[in-house]
């Protein structure tokens, strides 16, 4: 919370300078460039690797550098994700994204997913994960 109060104002022109720089790239660059070359109703991806194992001894450790909200995060734009599958019994999702103003047709995307793989279940304690392939 220091260090984030001594970045200064959000009027400060350096950032405001650098948060129209990351607008345009991310909105008019790449999204929406990219949705218009492509003719897309939206952007799927994978929401990232799977979840860690719990380590009671040396914590848990992050084993996936995969991470597909920050485009949508920087733009403003909506991002849903829903239960694309599981590794190791672990949980996996699947992401989608698109243009401003496109929550509905996202929320369809992902529900018409949802309903044809039948992916999500309730979650489980396990006493550990199922390494067998």
């Amino acid at each position: 919370m220091e260090i984030a109060q001594k970045k200064g104002s959000l009027r400060d022109k350096k950032y405001r300078n650098a948060l129209a720089k990351n607008h345009r790239l991310s909105r008019k660059e790449g999204i929406d460039a990219t949705m218009r070359k492509h003719k897309l109703d939206a952007i799927v991806v994978p929401s990232g690797g799977p979840s860690s194992m719990i380590d009671l001894i040396n914590g848990d450790a992050v084993t996936w550098d995969i991470e597909s909200y920050s485009p949508a995060a920087v733009a403003g734009y909506p991002h849903i994700t829903v239960p694309a599958g599981y590794i190791f019994g672990l949980p996996v999702g699947i992401s989608f994204f698109a243009k401003a103003w496109q929550e509905p047709t996202l929320i369809r995307l992902a529900y018409a997913f949802e309903h044809a793989t039948k992916v999500r279940k309730p979650p489980e304690f396990l006493p550990t994960a199922n390494l067998d392939l």
